[in-house]
């Protein structure tokens, strides 16, 4: 799963974004997140080439075989989007592009669908829902909520650049092995411990299983071991790095959704705080036209732990909201 990417695309700033694009008719954009590379995707965009579409999954700026540039600001949410309106626009020049996002890379396609719903016509996330604009920059929230009462908060751990590069870093198959398994629906009680003060770093405390999760698409892990450990973690970090600048880009936008719009989440996902089995509450007012499933058990890794329920929901919703000629 070492593959070359197929092409390459220009992105914001000229910076190269590293794709894999097959098949034929209305695009589809794939969009991974961290600590993830484009092949996450393998199955699901196979799928959506063999059903009648153009699938393309890109490796996002400072990951995988796409551009890393060096500074903080070069990996704000403005430019993230810049990369997509760049990458749908060589895609298939003039046609709408559907996007698809996990993780990092569903906040990335939830943004995008909010600045530029001239270039994206509809829109699935995975794992992230979207709830318009927050009050505050993220930053300033985890700070009152952690940081402030001396709990451990993995955001706040990864914002000073250089501290979790050298943790991570020290072994990234270890690193990978255990963020795979402890958020995931095979994670038991206190594999990710929620009484971690915030003088610890993020692997203190967490279950290190001695096997690789077995619902990884076969040769996956190795590919990203291999990939992280070439590339380090610097530009997936940075993303993070980002809450005050991409707070006062967003304020520009109107943070409704108003695309066709599908929402999937992990009913064990830990990433996912809705205070509801049901993601729609916090959803109706922000996506109006939003549909959503909840998979029981799930945890965060939704498109491999679940690989053919989430290939039946998307490519049924593909087919009711993207025609194929």
């Amino acid at each position: 799963m070492t593959n070359a990417p197929t092409h390459l695309f220009t992105g914001a700033g000229g910076v190269r974004i590293a794709a894999d694009v097959a098949g034929e008719g209305p695009p589809v954009l794939f969009v991974h997140g961290f600590p993830e590379l484009r092949q996450s995707w393998a199955r699901l965009s196979a799928a959506a080439a063999e059903a009648g579409y153009r699938a393309c999954a890109i490796d996002v700026r400072g990951y995988g075989d796409s551009d890393a540039p060096p500074e903080v600001a070069d990996y704000r949410m403005e430019l993230m989007v810049a990369d997509l309106a760049a990458v749908a626009a060589e895609l298939s020049p003039g046609q709408p592009v559907t996007l698809v996002g996990h993780d990092w890379g569903a906040a990335i396609v939830w943004n995008a669908a909010m600045a530029r719903p001239d270039i994206f016509g509809a829109v699935a996330a995975l794992s992230i829902p979207w709830s318009g604009r927050a009050k505050m920059p993220f930053d300033e929230l985890f700070t009152q909520r952690f940081t402030a009462k001396n709990r451990f908060f993995y955001q706040a751990y990864f914002q000073q650049p250089g501290v979790a590069e050298m943790e991570l870093e020290a072994d990234p198959a270890r690193f990978l092995k255990a963020f795979y398994h402890t958020i995931s629906g095979d994670a038991a009680p206190g594999d990710w411990p929620n009484d971690k003060t915030a003088d610890m770093t993020l692997m203190q405390g967490l279950r290190f299983p001695d096997r690789v999760p077995p619902w990884l698409h076969q040769g996956y892990f190795e590919a990203a071991v291999s990939q992280f450990s070439r590339s380090g973690f610097r530009g997936p970090l940075n993303r993070y790095r980002n809450h005050q600048r991409d707070f006062v880009w967003a304020g520009q936008f109107d943070p409704v959704i108003r695309i066709p719009a599908l929402f999937i989440g992990g009913a064990s996902d830990p990433a996912l705080v809705l205070g509801s089995a049901d993601p729609l509450p916090i959803m109706r007012d922000h996506v109006p036209g939003v549909e959503t499933h909840m998979l029981e058990g799930c945890g965060h890794w939704i498109q491999a732990e679940r690989a053919s329920e989430v290939e039946t929901l998307l490519l049924d919703w593909l087919r009711r909201t993207i025609r194929v000629c």
